[in-house]
């Protein structure tokens, strides 16, 4: 599927999520969060090291970036390893668990990716920035773990 382009409404999901204020067994609906600014950031695996790296820092950013968006990591982990990731690293914003690709799928994230010569199925590091019209307002491909905190807070 290909991935949704600037201005354009923001695909809507209901998902199941856990941290930042969501205990297990809540779910949420992007269309719900309508009037906000929302930050979804993709991300392969919880607890790798790239993505502990993108974790950490939107956790020591919290404060700035906090203020000025709702903010979900969105992988396809299940909500149990999710739970684990953020007791581990105390990260202050919810992760969503995408365990059937749909939400990769809708956003053009879930692509062919290669390693050692192997090709695999996987979320390529993206971020989408949703403005509280419901449009997508900003998108960032191929994130570097060590500059997504910094390429997101100068869109907010």
């Amino acid at each position: 599927m290909s991935k949704p382009t600037l201005q354009s409404p923001a695909p809507d999901f209901t998902a199941p999520v856990i941290g930042g204020g969501y205990q297990a067994g809540d779910t949420v609906t992007l269309s719900q969060l309508k009037g906000q600014t929302v930050v979804l950031y993709f991300y392969p695996k919880d607890d790798t090291p790239g993505c502990t790296k993108q974790a950490c820092a939107l956790r020591d950013g919290w404060s700035q970036i906090s203020q000025k968006a709702l903010v979900f990591g969105i992988s396809t982990d299940p909500v149990k390893r999710h739970a684990k990731f953020i007791q581990k690293y105390s990260l202050p914003f919810p992760l969503i668990a995408d365990e059937d690709q749909q939400i990769v799928n809708a956003y053009g994230v879930w692509v062919e990716k290669s390693l050692y010569g192997k090709t695999y199925m996987g979320t390529e590091r993206s971020t989408f920035v949703i403005g509280p019209d419901g449009r997508i307002a900003a998108i960032f491909e191929k994130v570097k773990p060590d500059q997504h905190l910094e390429s997101v807070l100068g869109v907010l």
